[in-house]
């Protein structure tokens, strides 16, 4: 007889980070097709963070139990579920609800963790994996001797994307706050201060002279127009977020529209050059299996390279499910390198 409880965190409106709450319940049941994982590992995204301010572009009505991702081992399965899959270590994409000491989610959505790697060490890698794996390999297709420009090098995404792209031979440029440049440069990127006034002088100067394959950049904003000049003929920009936008007021859809605007109008010219704004939930309503099977053999790479020692875990801190609130200042401070892990 299972005696643990649920607990999970909930969002309950518009809230600063002490605003969360604390709930719990009964163990949720695995039903057809599902399983329940008991949650060892959860994280703190940009998207929580954009959640609780309202921001997030498709977030559900409040109240929520936020959580992008989680990694745990399943507790039970439903069925038509391999009764096997119990006790194994996984990984889950989930958008929301990860937040939770046992999450139920579709048997087909977990990805196996491979024996040796640690449920905090996995966590990182997840959302943030998956991201940098696809902009890289499916979008921008970087090939060695390239060269790329990774705006926000030492973030959540931008440092995992740092890292697979030097493992497939790129030459990274990175921008980033210059605390961070020596460690940068220890993984054998070229850093330039995000703050400066000549960003995009400073990154053409250190670019090949037709301009660079790639540029990946999270921040939208006015700055987009920077990163599309910076092309090579033949390169491409993959915009995956505005954080620009995260403190702003009015309409959470409109930084969006006006990025998806920008990039159509620009894949509307005869330039050589292509934008893409990237979404990690691309094609799951239309083609579910697709998206499934597409994010499995990505996650599968990247805990491959994390084995190979081409990718590190970058765990910022770690703190109980409980100390959420504190986890998500933590994590907005802009003061740690690497991603705030929740435990049970």
């Amino acid at each position: 007889m299972n005696t643990e409880g649920l607990v999970e965190v909930v969002l309950p409106g518009k809230v600063e980070p002490e605003g969360l709450e604390i709930r719990h319940g009964a163990v949720p049941a695995a039903g057809a097709g599902q399983v329940v994982i008991r949650m060892e590992a959860t994280g703190v995204s940009f998207a929580e963070q954009q959640m609780r301010r309202g921001r997030y572009y498709d977030q559900p009505p409040f109240p929520f139990v936020p959580g992008y991702d989680l990694v745990g081992t399943v507790q039970t399965t439903g069925e038509g579920v391999d009764p096997h899959l119990a006790g194994t270590r996984v990984a889950a994409l989930v958008k929301v609800g990860g937040w939770a000491s046992h999450v139920r989610v579709d048997a087909a959505d977990v990805v196996p963790v491979p024996d040796g790697i640690g449920a905090a060490e996995a966590e990182t890698l997840v959302v943030n994996g998956i991201t940098a794996w696809q902009m890289l390999h499916r979008k921008a297709r970087v090939r060695a001797g390239q060269t790329v420009v990774v705006h926000g090098a030492n973030g959540g995404v931008g440092s995992v994307l740092v890292q697979l792209a030097r493992a497939a031979g790129a030459q990274v440029i990175g921008t980033a706050s210059p605390r961070h440049h020596d460690a940068l440069r220890e993984r054998g990127v070229v850093p330039v201060d995000y703050r400066a006034d000549d960003l995009a002088a400073r990154i053409r100067a250190l670019a090949p002279r037709e301009g660079v394959h790639a540029v990946f950049d999270h921040v939208g904003g006015r700055g987009i127009v920077d990163s599309w000049r910076l092309l090579a003929p033949g390169g491409t920009l993959v915009s995956y977020g505005s954080a620009a936008t995260r403190d702003a007021e009015g309409s959470k859809q409109w930084p969006v529209l006006k990025l998806l605007g920008r990039v159509w109008l620009w894949n509307a010219l005869p330039n050589r050059r292509s934008a893409c704004f990237f979404n990690v939930w691309a094609g799951r309503a239309l083609a579910r299996n697709r998206f499934r099977s597409r994010l499995r053999a990505d996650l599968t790479q990247v805990f491959a390279a994390l084995q190979r020692g081409e990718v590190t875990a970058q765990i910022a801190a770690q703190l109980p499910l409980a100390r959420a609130a504190e986890a998500l200042r933590l994590a907005e401070s802009g003061t740690v390198a690497g991603k705030v892990v929740l435990n049970p």
